[in-house]
């Protein structure tokens, strides 16, 4: 699954595969995130909002929330 992510290095927005998602932050302010790649290999990362999280999790890996 695609998604828009700005590469801050190329200055532009690029459509990448997401590789994962992400939730940062502690349990009761958390901010949910998805992770993608450059054609080099840069890691890119784009905050989303708590419903686009939930509806992207069933076809994508998600890494676990941090214990804190």
């Amino acid at each position: 699954m695609n998604h828009k992510f700005y590469d801050v290095k190329a200055k532009k927005s690029v459509d990448t595969a997401i590789t994962e998602g992400k939730i940062y932050g502690e349990k009761d302010n958390p901010r949910y995130a998805v992770c993608g790649k450059t054609k080099d290999g840069r890691a890119l990362t784009c905050f989303i909002s708590k419903a686009d999280y939930e509806a992207l999790k069933k076809d994508v890996k998600f890494a676990k929330a941090a214990k804190k």
